[in-house]
């Protein structure tokens, strides 16, 4: 995890250093060629439209950044309310008839495993699609069995089909988050409107102004364009397992509960799949 850490880091500085080295080196050489005093005659109206520009941009940027954050912690809070529930089920489970309580733990364990391990992987790499978690539908199964008659069982098959409900909406708004929430076209927008104030930047070069400014004029738009896009990438996909990604940690730490949990219950079947959750 460190290591994906510091690289993804590295890499996120290395496209703002190579982007912004490449725009002062384009600002340098149109600089050469630049009269003095710059290639508008009224900076002040130059500035203006600039102003124009930049303010729609930051408009645009901001609107978008608040849309893919609100997605990256609605994966972040799914992922947290998902592993919540699958510890209570655990403890609802002990309620209900005694032919179904270990069932339905161990699969309630297989689950949490899956969840943490290959669809965590499937969702880093954008393979999960619609896919069910087979231990979800091994869960349908065996509740399906249960016919509750004392009314502490009634109660806690209610409540059971309850978390179910949550457990489900919870995972949906985890995976949601996996999918991106910024189209394609607002991705060209971005990417055309940064091209445009590069460009319009350009014409800013001036012979007689010391490079060194010219180079902070445009280094300084360009590192922070370059950026914001990375940062929305980031939020667009939160399971990317670069820096900033989300992990189970929450669904590691439920594992740990429920080992305690079955601990205390005295329930030690043998759990009918491996450590990331495919069904032996």
């Amino acid at each position: 995890m460190g290591g994906a850490l510091a690289m993804g880091i590295a890499v996120a500085v290395l496209i703002v250093a190579a982007s912004t080295g490449a725009a002062i080196v384009a600002m340098l050489l149109v600089r050469r060629r630049a009269p003095d005093g710059g290639y508008f005659n009224d900076g002040d109206r130059a500035a203006g439209v600039f102003g124009v520009l930049a303010t729609g941009f930051a408009v645009l940027l901001g609107f978008v950044v608040f849309l893919a954050f609100t997605s990256y912690d609605s994966a972040r809070s799914g992922a947290e309310d998902e592993a919540t529930i699958v510890a209570q089920q655990v403890e609802v489970a002990q309620l209900l008839p005694a032919s179904a309580t270990e069932p339905l733990t161990v699969e309630l364990a297989c689950y949490a495993r899956s969840v943490a391990g290959v669809q965590w992987e499937r969702m880093e790499d954008g393979t999960l699609g619609e896919e069910l978690n087979p231990w979800g539908v091994a869960l349908f199964e065996t509740i399906r069995t249960v016919e509750p008659e004392t009314a502490s069982e009634q109660a806690a098959y209610g409540k059971w089909l309850d978390q179910t409900t949550d457990r489900e909406q919870a995972r949906s708004d985890r995976i949601h988050g996996a999918t991106g929430v910024i189209p394609t076209p607002l991705w060209f927008v971005l990417f055309f409107s940064s091209a445009v104030i590069f460009a319009y930047m350009l014409f800013f070069a001036d012979s007689g102004e010391r490079a060194v400014v010219q180079g902070l004029l445009v280094g300084t738009v360009v590192s922070v364009i370059v950026t914001m896009l990375i940062l929305l990438q980031f939020l667009d996909d939160p399971f990317h397992g670069g820096v900033g990604s989300l992990q189970p940690v929450a669904m590691e730490r439920t594992l740990i509960v429920i080992d305690e949990e079955r601990e205390v219950a005295g329930d030690d079947a043998p759990l009918p799949c491996d450590a990331d959750g495919n069904p032996l």
